[in-house]
């Protein structure tokens, strides 16, 4: 049997697998030099895979009746997530339609989206773990991973303090959306609600994983979030190649 891990061990072997979430694409599509024809084949494929339904994972992870302090944080982020509650009063998938409005995309180009098969893939692994008979599997796969990003370990060394109304405007316009491809910054509401809710929320996601996991289950989650980096990196790479990206 393997040696238990510390939490402050634990903590690390989950950011060590977040350092990795890094696709090499990303810079295609942070400095603008994709048409709204790519554009809309990653959102569709994002969209399909994991924003329309991001409420309903968290919410199969909560009806595992994980301990009263999970739920709280799990209630939270659904309620976030499926009304804008705490933030400007719609979800967070309506507010990620705005803005594809606002690129030009209609609503209706979101409704019937045809998934890669590496799409597939990854939306079935997400079913999978928020839907898994121990809660902590989901909620690492979900509010970890999914949620989570490479600038992870720089957040919990740095948290992100609450920004003022000026700084998230600065925030909106210096976005590719807007900065590169005319996205009026009026349709960036989803960024606008991220930005009001986001301080504290990586803490919140890593202190549930890490306070709540059996120390038997700690290496299966760790293999279930690297799994999930896997799975990941397939979907982005399938995505890259139907919008004809190639790495340099």
């Amino acid at each position: 049997m393997a040696p238990r891990m510390t939490k402050a061990r634990f903590l690390e072997s989950l950011l060590s697998v977040m350092d990795g979430k890094h696709h090499w694409a990303w810079e295609h599509f942070a400095t603008g030099r994709l048409t709204k024809k790519q554009l809309k084949i990653h959102f569709q494929q994002e969209y399909h895979v994991y924003v329309r339904d991001f409420p309903v994972f968290l919410a199969r992870i909560h009806g595992k009746n994980p301990p009263p302090a999970a739920r709280r944080m799990l209630a939270e982020n659904i309620y976030e997530e499926d009304t804008g509650g705490l933030s400007l009063g719609k979800s967070h998938p309506e507010l990620f339609l705005t803005m594809m409005e606002g690129l030009g995309f209609s609503a209706r180009e979101f409704e019937r989206i045809r998934p890669l098969p590496a799409s597939r893939a990854y939306r079935a692994w997400l079913d999978r773990m928020s839907s898994h008979r121990e809660w902590v599997m989901g909620a690492a796969t979900l509010t970890i991973f999914v949620e989570g990003s490479v600038k992870d370990r720089k957040e919990l060394l740095e948290p992100s303090k609450p920004k003022g109304a000026e700084d998230i405007e600065a925030v909106i316009h210096a976005h590719p959306l807007v900065r590169y491809h005319g996205c009026p910054p009026e349709a960036m509401d989803l960024i606008r609600a991220h930005q009001l809710v986001e301080a504290g929320h990586r803490h919140d996601a890593y202190d549930m994983v890490v306070n709540y996991t059996p120390p038997a289950l700690q290496r299966s989650v760790l293999a279930n979030l690297t799994k999930s980096l896997s799975l990941w990196f397939a979907y982005r790479d399938a995505v890259a190649k139907a919008c004809g990206i190639t790495k340099a």
